[in-house]
């Protein structure tokens, strides 16, 4: 029996501290302790192929189920965290790079009223020192790529340049500007020269101000002043926080979430999508993660088939809780709640088990869930349906972009589709006879088809995401 490396910690945290003599004979499984027969062979496990412990097969496919779904969550996870990161970054890059874009424009605009001479002396001189605070601000809070996303992008440094070298010739065109103003006011006075002079009647030809700082928005009014609109860069994603372990303290903004599912190809505009997004994500983050994973591992957990079907009937429960509670209040996601938390409830898709007689934590999981429900029903209760709809679409867009009830689920479903096309279903369970049929359960409600049918799609690695 071949065992994958990934497995093989797995496997020694489970071996005895003290074997028996039987276990050391290879009589008895060192796992199971049942002895060896002609219907359970032992498989060595070191340190030699005749000395040492043995296995039986059953108890090692187990383990290294168990490692293999150990290691795949551990993969999602880092994915997960990956596109958060990216997501967040992409944010925090487009606004940094719309601030230093509108800060070049204010430029390239004063260098241009300097050359003009239409602006008297004195309000160019304002225009720079405006101008100046808003390029002192501009490169304040520079973001930095996270390691997942890399380092080789130039764009910022490039950006950053460009608002330099723009600077460079304001201030020269403004220097050029003012040198002729004050060489003019040091003139003797020529009366036939007066009406032509810029200066103000209480001009004292002193200013004595050293620093002055008037702000990242000043520069931009002073030119409207002057007939010179520059649209500011929009505050998009800088503090956006959308995760599944912790939920954020501070208030979501509308505008961080609707950036995020953007980047991830979500049209926050499109209600049907979003809610169905944010069924997809409250059904993660409150029911799917966290303490179910522990359930899933006991010995009496669900199987891939049966976690699928119970989450597909969830989503729709969550899908019209969410859509209630636009009109009766955030109390309507108690609907979703009870169904998710009842421990005596058959699962969808024909299953048998319940969570009650799953023997894994269970009140770690109600309370989970009773968490994650009650966070959502705050949002809305205090900032609106919308935001709470938004932050779980968000959630979902991070972390499930692919799962059913999101727009990547048609992709899954044909990939998936096509290879069973090309695969024996001679062992396959009767529902998964009709291709065409296959493909319409699976986009429509993929708990009919059943858990068997589920579980040998799973099992052949057809719906992976």
């Amino acid at each position: 029996m071949h065992i994958p490396a990934y497995a093989h910690a797995t496997i020694r945290a489970a071996l005895p501290t003290v074997p028996t003599s039987r276990q050391v004979g290879a009589l008895d499984c060192c796992l199971c302790g049942e002895p060896f027969g002609a219907d359970r062979g032992a498989v060595p496990l070191g340190p030699t192929p005749t000395s040492g412990l043995f296995g039986c097969p059953a108890c090692l496919t187990r383990l290294v189920r168990q490692a293999r779904r150990a290691r795949d969550a551990r993969l999602i996870q880092d994915a997960e965290r990956a596109r958060t990161e990216a997501a967040v970054w992409e944010a925090r890059r487009e606004q940094y790079l719309a601030g230093i874009s509108s800060v070049r424009e204010a430029a390239e605009a004063v260098t241009r009223l300097a050359d003009e001479g239409t602006v008297e002396p004195l309000r160019i001189a304002w225009l720079l020192v405006s101008l100046e605070s808003a390029y002192a601000w501009a490169p304040e809070n520079v973001p930095e790529p996270p390691e997942s996303v890399g380092s080789e992008d130039t764009t910022l440094r490039d950006e950053a340049f460009r608002l330099d070298l723009e600077m460079i010739s304001a201030r020269a065109a403004v220097a050029n500007r003012l040198s002729y103003h004050l060489i003019n006011q040091a003139t003797p006075e020529e009366p036939e020269l007066c009406a032509e002079l810029e200066c103000p009647d209480d001009c004292s030809g002193r200013h004595e101000t050293e620093s002055i700082d008037c702000g990242p928005d000043a520069i931009f009014e002073d030119l409207s002043a002057h007939g010179v609109e520059i649209e500011r860069g929009q505050d998009t994603g800088a503090h956006v926080t959308v995760t599944t372990s912790q939920e954020p303290e501070r208030a979501l903004r509308s505008e961080d979430l609707i950036a995020v599912l953007s980047q991830c190809g979500i049209d926050a505009d499109d209600t049907e999508c979003l809610v169905s997004a944010a069924a997809v994500g409250l059904v993660a983050v409150a029911w799917r993660d966290g303490p179910l994973e522990e359930i899933r591992e006991a010995d009496g957990g669900p199987s891939d088939g049966e976690v699928l079907a119970q989450g597909v009937d969830l989503y729709r429960r969550a899908r019209a809780a969410l859509l209630a509670a636009r009109d009766d209040g955030p109390e309507a996601l108690l609907a979703f709640q009870a169904v998710a938390s009842d421990l005596d409830l058959p699962w969808a898709g024909g299953s048998s088990f319940t969570l009650r007689n799953s023997g894994g934590p269970l009140k770690e999981f109600v309370e989970n869930l009773d968490n994650r429900v009650w966070y959502t029903s705050k949002v809305m209760r205090e900032q609106g349906w919308r935001v709470g709809v938004l932050h779980r679409a968000a959630s979902a867009a991070l972390i499930d972009p692919a799962h059913f009830g999101m727009p990547g689920w048609p992709d899954v479903v044909a990939s998936a589709v096509a290879r069973l096309a090309e695969l024996d279903r001679s062992d396959a369970p009767p529902a998964l006879a009709d291709l065409q049929a296959v493909e319409s359960a699976l986009l429509k409600a993929p708990d009919r088809l059943g858990v068997a049918a589920l579980d040998w799609l799973v099992g052949h690695a057809l719906l992976d995401r």
